[in-house]
């Protein structure tokens, strides 16, 4: 995994398009629609993001390996959260000790 998985650059990269692998072959595609608010604390980092992947293509939660021009190869976990008329939306959700320099 070569991607810094920070919100500043999850932010970058809002409306861009990622790849979800679905296998060795297969892909879809998927762009990052959201990302929440980025609470810090002394004790914790959160934030989340969201994708849209193809109204064709449902994924069930789990681990998955995504591709993107500018961050490389990045693995998460993403939950699906709703659908409409363009989409699936996926989150994946970011709860951890703060990063320290």
């Amino acid at each position: 995994m070569s991607a810094n998985l920070t919100n500043e650059e999850f932010s970058k990269n809002l409306h861009t398009k990622f790849h979800i692998r679905l296998s060795e072959t297969e892909a879809i595609e998927a762009e990052l629609t959201k990302i929440s608010e980025h609470l810090v604390s002394d004790r914790q980092e959160r934030f989340a993001i969201v994708f849209r992947g193809p109204a064709n293509a449902f994924l069930a939660q789990g681990m998955r390996r995504f591709e993107h021009d500018q961050m490389g190869e990045l693995d998460l976990f993403i939950v699906p959260i709703s659908q409409d008329d363009k989409g699936v939306y996926y989150e994946a959700v970011f709860n951890r000790l703060p990063q320290t320099d």
